[in-house]
């Protein structure tokens, strides 16, 4: 059975009687849209679309981003040689700011607008930068974002002693003067490990290309210099000077030694295997390395290894007067004397001296041999000083 009813709306409801006489529940009819409801719908609604004045602004905006591109990407010329240091920290102002000073960007309020849009102002990393000239604005920011930090190089030669290392150091890097350099080599700190009886780092300061930064502080230089020896000096080496019943002490000695005395990488190991033969048979080194580094220790090197005081100078240092090694390096090994301190050739060489202008040495078994072999030294010294009016070349050793 089924009963209709009307409420006083609009809506109507149809009420469902179940055979049994129990209502159903109403089911509803939609309600009729009324005209003006479908026109308001049809109204498009406020800000959907923009206006002319926002569309002229979104062109305008738009064009000036292209210029600014544009401006910023024509390359500009500048002092190269100029490093340019970016602090931690600092903004994208006051990098601007700088880049400006050095000639590099010549729109800076420009340039800040257009990072800032962008938003390429973010990760611009700290360092020391140098820029090729020329080079655009917008080039020179990309470099800072990638964190192309321009480093400074110094080079510490094979062979040179702390006393010339601290020249260096400070003439090149102008971190400190030569005597705060030295002082800093005094500390003994980072090998106490491996030579407990060092009064200072001589011999550990390994000869290498370093490079640097404004910001790197001398006492990071020569950390720098004593952890590139504990990466040269490997574990093997460790091994070997322990099964040789060396101490790394006395295998830097010797090799600083042979660091000094040889000329070609040649002549190395057997330099090395001339030591080993005198030091078997108790003989003094004899090696004019020595004396001469007593004498700079005494301030008293006069750039002659043939004056006779240096080699008559009561130093431990002097091995032609002390058997033995001396107490401690005398100079900076590289890795090949190094090795060579540790593999030595095997001869029965006790003597040695110049022989060639290009740095060989002749070898000699007997003291005979090595007097004629002396005999023909003091010839080519004599053509190579008449030749070049150089100062003296090294005199014979040993001897």
């Amino acid at each position: 059975m089924f009963e209709t009813t009307k409420d006083q709306g609009q809506n109507t409801e149809e009420v469902i009687t179940s055979p049994d006489g129990l209502p159903r529940p109403p089911r509803k009819t939609p309600r009729k849209t009324q005209p003006s409801e479908r026109i308001e719908r049809c109204r498009p609604s406020r800000g959907r679309f923009l206006g002319p004045a926002a569309l002229l602004f979104v062109v305008a905006a738009a064009c000036s981003l292209i210029w600014a591109h544009g401006a910023l990407s024509k390359p500009t010329t500048h002092p190269e040689d100029r490093v340019v240091t970016i602090d931690p920290g600092i903004g994208t102002h006051a990098i601007i700011a700088r880049l400006t000073q050095a000639g590099i960007v010549h729109r800076p309020r420009v340039l800040e607008a257009y990072l800032f849009v962008t938003r390429s102002n973010r990760r611009l990393q700290a360092g020391d930068y140098k820029f090729p000239s020329p080079i655009s604005s917008l080039e020179a920011i990309e470099r800072i974002r990638r964190g192309e930090v321009f480093y400074e190089k110094v080079t510490v030669p094979e062979g040179f002693n702390r006393f010339e290392i601290a020249d260096l150091l400070a003439a090149k890097t102008q971190k400190a003067s030569a005597d705060r350099f030295l002082s800093l080599m005094n500390d003994t700190g980072a090998i106490a490990d491996i030579d407990p009886r060092a009064r200072n780092l001589e011999g550990y300061l390994f000869p290498d290309t370093y490079s640097y930064t404004s910001r790197t502080t001398p006492e990071e230089l020569i950390r720098m210099m004593v952890k590139r020896f504990r990466e040269a000096f490997t574990p093997d080496m460790a091994s070997r000077a322990a099964q040789e019943n060396l101490s790394t002490q006395q295998v830097v000695t010797l090799a600083s030694i042979i660091e000094k005395e040889a000329k070609v990488d040649q002549d190395r190991p057997v330099i090395a295997s001339v030591f080993f033969n005198r030091l078997a048979r108790g003989m003094p080194l004899a090696a004019d390395a020595t004396f001469i580094y007593a004498a700079q220790l005494a301030h008293d090197y006069d750039n002659n290894p043939n004056q006779p005081r240096h080699r008559r100078r009561d130093s431990p240092y002097n091995t032609y007067l002390y058997p033995g090694l001396p107490p401690a390096p005398i100079a900076s090994p590289g890795k090949p004397s190094l090795e060579a301190a540790l593999y030595p050739a095997s001869s029965d060489y006790l003597y040695y001296v110049l022989a060639t202008a290009d740095g060989r040495h002749k070898f000699s078994r007997t003291a005979a041999e090595h007097d004629q072999a002396v005999a023909q030294y003091h010839q080519l010294r004599d053509r190579m000083n008449a030749a070049n009016a150089s100062p003296a070349a090294p005199g014979p050793s040993p001897k």
